[in-house]
């Protein structure tokens, strides 16, 4: 691997031209490791509704959400090839991956940080200069996989104490239908609208995203002074979910996002982001697991020329080296133009300061 730049050396080697973002899990971990880890969402979990998904964590040697869904649905596809009796080991399969996804939800929901008061001045100032390399101006955009607030907290948090401000091109397509009725949120206003508009988009959905079959909405807390984590699992208490793409494959995260308007249109402004010849994507926070390949070949289908990853800890750590690998791979993708991939040091960016 060649040398390990700090994110200041990446910045330089893509000044000049749009900057794309695509964060992952660790964005959020390195906020709030104690919450936001696989191994700490699985110690929160209730499974007594399904006592036996424990024991398939513990077979499989993972605390791993999605690999377990992932896991179960293709092993009920499986068992009745081996086993033509065995439809309703495969049907119980099925209503446990389907359980998980909703285990999974409630849990991120219920452990969520209380509210934007859980994140200091100092934090939300260090990650604000962090996006302004990439939504500071209007040419680049922020793609997020993850589901928490953390991102849209950051992006709301304007005003500091001490007179500080960091410019945000912070815009996620959402607003009143009707300018002249305050209703108690907002909505994702059409396909156009939005691609002309936003410049943030939730790629899995997200906690105060909920979609009632006419509209998606998006809960606020200055619309009604209710904490979004408050608004979100009154609704799910309700028996509503919020737009969480929670799948266990690709190609099932794909499927579902194909049949939402939102989602559909976030994915299409991230294929539209990647052909654009002057551009350079930088991936942060995230391994380049195989899950969400519907976006990773997408990077190596496009047209931009640079490719930065970050990289936590150790370069020759194995977890390291197979993003390595797999940054390598999405290059070998690319005929013309040929793609630059550089990897970087993601504790100089300094997210949370």
């Amino acid at each position: 691997m060649s040398r390990l730049l700090t994110f200041e050396e990446a910045l330089d080697a893509s000044e000049g031209h749009p900057r794309h973002l695509l964060l992952g899990n660790g964005f959020s971990i390195a906020c709030k490791p104690k919450i936001f880890t696989y191994g700490s969402l699985y110690s929160k979990a209730d499974f007594s509704q399904n006592p036996k998904l424990p024991e398939v964590f513990k077979k499989l040697e993972t605390q791993d959400f999605e690999l377990v869904i992932n896991a179960l649905e293709r092993s009920s596809r499986l068992i009745p090839i081996y086993d033509e009796d065995s439809i309703t080991a495969s049907q119980e399969m099925q209503a446990d991956a389907k359980a998980l996804k909703k285990i999974l939800i409630s849990t991120v929901t219920k452990n969520h940080p209380d509210g934007p008061f859980d994140i200091s001045e100092e934090e939300y100032f260090a990650c604000r200069q962090f996006l302004a390399n990439f939504i500071g101006t209007d040419k680049g955009k922020v793609f997020t996989l993850n589901y928490d607030l953390l991102l849209y907290w950051t992006v709301m948090h304007t005003e500091f104490s001490d007179g500080d401000y960091v410019e945000l091109i912070a815009r996620d397509g959402f607003g009143d239908d009707d300018p002249d009725v305050k209703e108690d949120y907002v909505v994702w206003q059409s396909e156009a609208g939005s691609r002309a508009r936003a410049s943030i988009y939730y790629l899995h959905g997200a906690l105060h995203l909920f979609d009632d079959g006419s509209q998606l909405k998006k809960f606020t807390w200055v619309r009604t002074d209710k904490r979004l984590k408050d608004q979100s699992w009154q609704a799910i208490e309700q028996g509503a979910l919020p737009l969480f793409v929670a799948e266990g494959t690709s190609e099932s995260k794909k499927n579902k996002i194909m049949h939402s308007g939102y989602l559909h249109q976030a994915y299409r402004a991230f294929k539209s982001a990647v052909t654009q010849t002057r551009a350079s994507f930088f991936v942060h926070g995230h391994s380049l697991a195989e899950s969400d390949d519907h976006f990773l070949r997408l990077l190596g289908a496009g047209k931009y020329p640079r490719l930065f990853v970050g990289l936590h800890g150790d370069p020759s750590s194995s977890s390291n080296q197979a993003i390595v690998k797999k940054a390598r791979a999405i290059a070998d993708m690319r005929n013309r133009p040929p793609l630059e991939v550089a990897f970087y040091d993601t504790g100089t960016a300094a997210v949370w300061g």
